[in-house]
């Protein structure tokens, strides 16, 4: 009895049985995410953009309320800092600090 030995794995090298790992891309169909509209579609396409125009003009506004909001802010701060300077210097005056 004789033992043959054969490999427990072969391994191919011939191309025609490798695959390749490469994809093509999907192609869309009407009415799929991200395919071109037409007919009734790109009528509701026009009014989406007309919405967002909308919400973009609305966000803008309330933006602009905001940094309204932020100058008066920073102007009241500037002027209790400048308030705050004018005690400094008549305290480092009556202090003797400076002669004028």
């Amino acid at each position: 009895m004789q033992a043959t030995t054969r490999p427990i794995l072969r391994i191919t090298t011939n191309p025609a049985l490798l695959r390749s790992l490469s994809t093509t891309p999907r192609i869309m169909g009407a009415g799929d995410l991200g395919a071109p509209k037409s007919g009734l579609m790109a009528e509701k396409d026009s009014f989406a953009r007309r919405e967002a125009a909308h919400e973009a003009m609305y966000i803008r506004e309330k933006e602009m309320e905001k940094l309204e909001r932020l100058k008066a802010k920073v102007k009241e701060q500037r002027k209790h800092m400048d308030e705050l300077d004018k005690h400094i210097e008549e305290y480092t005056k009556s202090q003797g600090g400076e002669q004028n």
